[in-house]
């Protein structure tokens, strides 16, 4: 047969390369059981996880939410002391000079965006809710900036209702985690808190932002320091490196402040500094 027939068949003395067969998908017991058992090893790595907004009631927390889009919760916590010592209620917020609002929250970034939706959802508090922050995700979306990841935040940190938070972070790792190839939020949320009793999301989703935050970054991971790297489907994605690993952790895993100025009693590392003083 001459050069260039189309004969596949391998030269004598060549083993032909195995096909690699596919890896079977997971069942969805296993699923359940792998996402069950990470939630477990981050609740022994961050016993302390929180939310890493400073506050003191709902209103506080609706508004810093709000202002945290596009920012750091650092820049939002550093802040908001000066914003709610001046306009501690919807009332007082909603009455504002909008441009002394704006150079107040500068800070923060897209300062006129952000004074409009503060400013709009203090005075429909004002007007619809009596100055009270509503507790139905129904009632709180309805609000000028407000959609379901912010009334999550509230709902599961100022009034103890289960909710999942889907932020950046949170999105990125349970895609690691193969959990879920959703990238819409609403989807992401609705496939993940059905591998979770209800009771579970609102801590779920600190322990998976706070690993986000501090270990899984986007764009290099320390997979290396990674305390749930055994259990990670996408481990090898960063760093592997231990002592290379161990120098992009960040916050408190990495020596530094946190996030909050006044983080809660057993957070283990040191609160942020003011704005404008030294870390």
């Amino acid at each position: 047969m001459s050069e260039g027939s189309g004969d596949a068949t391998p030269a004598k003395g060549k083993a032909a390369t195995p096909l690699k067969k596919p890896k079977p998908p997971q069942s969805r017991t296993a699923l359940v059981r792998q996402a069950r058992r990470i939630n477990r090893e981050l609740a022994e790595v961050y016993p302390y996880a929180h939310p890493e907004l400073d506050f003191e009631n709902p209103f506080q927390l609706l508004v810093a939410t709000v202002m945290s889009a596009q920012t750091t919760d650092l820049r939002v916590n550093q802040t908001t002391p000066a914003l709610f010592a001046k306009y501690p209620t919807p009332e007082d917020l909603a009455a504002a000079n909008p441009e002394e609002i704006e150079e107040l929250i500068r800070p923060t970034g897209f300062f006129r965006a952000k004074t409009k939706s503060i400013m709009g959802l203090s005075a429909a508090l004002r007007d619809d809710f009596g100055g009270e922050v509503p507790g139905r995700i129904e009632d709180l979306v309805k609000l000028p900036g407000v959609g379901r990841k912010t009334a999550f935040v509230v709902l599961g940190n100022a009034f103890g209702v289960p909710g999942i938070t889907v932020d950046t972070h949170f999105g990125r790792l349970v895609r690691r985690w193969k959990w879920t190839e959703e990238t819409d939020p609403d989807k992401v949320e609705a496939a993940v808190g059905a591998l979770f009793p209800k009771s579970e999301w609102t801590m779920l989703s600190h322990r998976v932002i706070f690993h986000g935050r501090r270990i899984c970054h986007s764009r290099k991971p320390a997979c290396g320091a990674c305390p749930i790297a055994p259990l990670c489907p996408s481990y090898g994605e960063g760093e592997t490196d231990p002592e290379k690993a161990k120098k992009l952790l960040k916050y408190e895993m990495g020596g530094a402040p946190g996030q909050r100025l006044k983080p809660p009693p057993g957070y283990p590392g040191r609160p942020a500094p003011p704005l404008g003083a030294a870390g």
